[in-house]
């Protein structure tokens, strides 16, 4: 009897931690604890069936994945804020066995700079600091051509610094400090008058990791952990090179040809530009916090203002069939808005050398898809609009091509370039 007096104690205690784990409603600071938490809510009943076709989804995955330049790539979609379909194709590494799995950590890329505004607008939320102030007030390494004294914290956010487009990334990426050349920005020749137009940065963007530093007297990668990764139970996430290379399970990069190539650090030294890593799980995870999932960690407040359209974004260079497709594109901070088909849509693409990566989703309809893969293959980002036109229910088009290569291979005319509805 006294046997099982005390396994029913024990029984008692382990619902009663469960219960602490699953209990939305405890008063603790989400910013304070690095458990997986349950700080992303259940999902809402929704008794309404799949619109896509996951089976359909798969095959085109499948065919995609025959391309020669994809060696591994990994897929997670929402629907109505359920998690429908989450799963790996491919390698880690090219020729190798490996497969990648729904835990591999890719690189996050320019995603990344969703989870510097995430943070910034956290602070400013907190009361810590205000998106209207001047840079300046930070002392931050960032200097601006002409007269830079009213660019504020939002500027940065949004691109709007008044810079020529990627100023200095090549120097970057030949090695130079990003803070020394932060700090020298203010000798090029003015774009245009600061805080008056878009033009996307990477070394200026990264003041934020400054600003997120200078405000919590923290590490960056410290700052981000306790505020955003622990709290939304991203156990695979991780800012700088350490995190990718010392993950259990991680894709290695590979250029076109699937040749493997070393990882690069330029972008791991701006963190707040392109310093993220992390599963296809863990993505799965933060779009469901931007659909407001988890409005303890990220509320509905903060999420309008960082997805709220700021600037208009006008098209740089030619655009391929997808692009066109995607309207009125603008930006917030640290997020692009979209219109697709007559619906907003918010999102943002990331590529560094061997990586691609993609969020793109509707807050309305609570459905998205984001994809992480390890090859310098820009094609892969077009599947987003074949989910797309699943879950709106719109004319199959062949946005990957796949069906024209296919016959083209058993040598029919097709149009390069056309994209075919059928």
């Amino acid at each position: 009897m006294r046997r099982v007096q005390w396994l029913a104690v024990g029984l008692i205690l382990i619902v009663v931690a469960a219960a602490a784990l699953f209990d939305f409603r405890s008063p603790r600071s989400p910013h304070t604890t690095h458990a997986v938490s349950a700080l992303i809510a259940p999902p809402p009943p929704d008794s309404r069936p799949s619109k896509v076709d996951y089976a359909r989804l798969q095959q085109r995955i499948a065919s995609l994945m025959q391309d020669r330049d994809m060696v591994g790539l990994a897929v997670g979609t929402v629907e109505h804020g359920r998690v429908r379909f989450l799963h790996g194709f491919g390698t880690t590494v090219a020729g190798s066995n490996e497969a990648v799995t729904p835990d591999t950590v890719f690189r996050w890329a320019s995603l990344s700079k969703s989870v510097a505004s995430a943070l910034v607008v956290g602070l400013a939320a907190d009361g810590k600091l205000s998106l209207d102030a001047p840079i300046s007030r930070f002392r931050t390494t960032l200097t601006l051509p002409g007269d830079a004294s009213r660019v504020t914290v939002a500027d940065v956010l949004s691109h709007r610094v008044g810079l020529v487009r990627n100023a200095w990334d090549e120097r970057l990426e030949a090695g130079e400090d990003p803070k020394q050349l932060r700090a020298t920005l203010g000798t090029l020749a003015p774009f245009c008058a600061p805080g008056t137009c878009y033009s996307y940065q990477n070394i200026a963007y990264d003041t934020a990791s400054e600003i997120v530093e200078r405000v919590t007297g923290q590490g960056y990668a410290t700052v981000a952990r306790a505020r955003l990764f622990g709290p939304l139970g991203m156990t695979n996430a991780s800012i700088g090179s350490a995190g990718l290379e010392h993950a259990a399970r991680w894709a290695r990069p590979h250029r076109k040809g699937r040749v493997p190539v070393a990882v690069q650090e330029a972008y791991y030294r701006v963190p707040a530009a392109g310093g993220v890593n992390s599963s296809i799980r863990d993505l799965t995870r933060w779009m469901l916090a931007q659909m407001g999932r988890a409005p303890r960690v990220l509320s509905a407040q903060m999420l309008d203002t960082m997805h709220h359209p700021r600037v208009r974004t006008p098209p740089h260079g030619p655009r391929g069939a997808m692009d066109r497709a995607l309207k009125d594109a603008s930006y917030g901070l640290g997020w692009r808005s979209l219109n697709y088909a007559g619906h907003a849509l918010v999102g943002h693409r990331g590529a560094v050398d061997g990586y691609g990566s993609l969020i793109l989703f509707d807050p309305a309809e609570q459905s998205g898809i984001v994809m992480l893969w390890n090859s310098n293959q820009s094609k892969a980002a077009r599947l987003q609009l074949e989910f797309f036109d699943m879950l709106y229910g719109l004319p199959r088009t062949d946005w990957l091509e796949v069906d024209k290569q296919a016959e083209d291979a058993e040598g029919g005319s097709g149009d390069a370039g056309r994209v075919r509805r059928r």
